[in-house]
């Protein structure tokens, strides 16, 4: 018997929300795109037997880039949030106030996967990144567009959630931590978060923490020898420990320079688990080393964090940490989002930006995606 009032329920799954304090098996229900029942025996017009699954508030995946069509690294939004059971994709800077009206027209409006996004503070955002090109564009100041960029977050504030900024010799060449007072200009006239990405100094990992605020996202917070997080000693710097203390957040962002089993491994053992898990996902680490954000998230899995500790880290921290905290969470009346996963034994090659391999034996795989209470099968990405 079916139970029309329901558009769709998920049935005998484990639901895992640690901001909620659930963790049971029980039926979801959706309706009217929100969380309607959890209960047992529910009933919809349609339903799917998720036995044996996972389902969790819908996963955010806090740095992507997909700007597709309109930036050389973007991928395509709703074939990646198939692939890797995403709700919320957050964009990390593909467009600048010089472009971003054609993004949140042409890609983000028409998208059913929630797209938010950091603008970037350079006028056309990350502008060439690519296999033949790759040009920083934090290294000409010329292109740092404050102006603009206020008044583009103010025009979108449904979308633009904070700023971007890259910072290191490979994206600001020599200019050190000089960008990021443009960043934090705009930051500090609309009241948004900076998101700052870290590669090789300058400017050192330690300066950047220091001079970031609560709330601020510190990006690439794993990334490989030179410039990490810890010392030769494999101590967590005095300065990354006083920014956690004062609310500053470190986020994976993987991508294709930025995550090293080494670094993660002497931070976890240092008692210093990332605050939020995200891919980094563009065009040119869609196929390897980072892949999706459920390879990530297998990596801290077999690093030793706790199933519970990384679903928080893709759902209720990364929505905090954008201000949506309504996004993730498995309660009724919430937005009708939900990630359906499984875990899945066997032997799993992992491999970081180093090109260092290691074989876990248990992996967290995608198998369905509810947004706005339609589903959708997890399938490949186009990029």
């Amino acid at each position: 018997m079916t139970d029309t009032t329901h558009d769709l329920v998920l049935k005998g799954a484990r639901l895992l929300d640690p901001a909620e304090g659930l963790d049971r098996d029980a039926d979801i229900a959706f309706a009217g795109g929100r969380i309607a029942a959890i209960g047992q025996g529910l009933q919809g017009a349609a339903s799917r037997d998720c036995t044996g699954l996972i389902v969790t508030p819908g996963l955010i995946d806090l740095h992507t880039h997909v700007y597709w069509g309109g930036s050389a690294l973007g991928v395509d939004p709703l074939g990646y949030a198939c692939k890797t059971a995403a709700a919320t994709l957050v964009d990390t800077g593909s467009a600048g106030p010089g472009n971003y009206a054609g993004f949140a027209a042409h890609v983000i409006a028409p998208s059913p996967v929630r797209i938010l996004a950091y603008l970037h503070v350079s006028i056309a955002g990350v502008y060439a990144f690519s296999r033949e090109v790759m040009v920083g564009e934090s290294r000409d100041l010329a292109l740092m567009s404050p102006r603009e960029a206020v008044r583009v977050a103010r025009e979108h504030p449904e979308t633009v959630i904070g700023i971007k900024i890259r910072l290191g010799r490979r994206t600001s060449g020599d200019h050190g931590l000089a960008p990021l007072a443009y960043a934090m200009d705009v930051a500090e006239a609309t009241g948004l978060p900076i998101m700052a990405h870290i590669d090789e100094a300058p400017p050192r990992y330690e300066d950047l923490c220091a001079a970031l605020r609560p709330g601020d996202v510190l990006t690439h917070a794993f990334r490989p020898f030179p410039n990490t997080p810890m010392d030769a000693s494999g101590r967590v710097r005095d300065a990354v420990l006083d920014a956690r203390a004062r609310g500053v957040i470190f986020d994976i962002g993987h991508g294709q320079g930025s995550f090293a089993f080494a670094t993660a491994r002497a931070m976890m053992a240092a008692g210093f688990a990332p605050d939020v898990i995200s891919s980094d996902v563009h065009a040119l680490c869609i196929d390897g080393p980072a892949h999706d954000l459920v390879t990530t998230m297998t990596k801290f899995l077999h690093l030793g964090m706790d199933l519970p500790d990384i679903v928080r880290a893709t759902t209720a921290a990364p929505a905090a940490a954008v201000r949506r905290p309504e996004i993730a969470r498995l309660a009724i009346g919430a937005p009708a989002d939900a990630s359906v996963l499984a875990l899945e034994d066997g032997l799993f090659e992992l491999r970081d930006v180093r090109g260092e391999t290691e074989t876990a034996h248990q992996r967290i795989a995608a198998r369905g995606l509810v947004l706005g209470g339609m589903w959708h099968d997890a399938g490949p990405v186009a990029a």
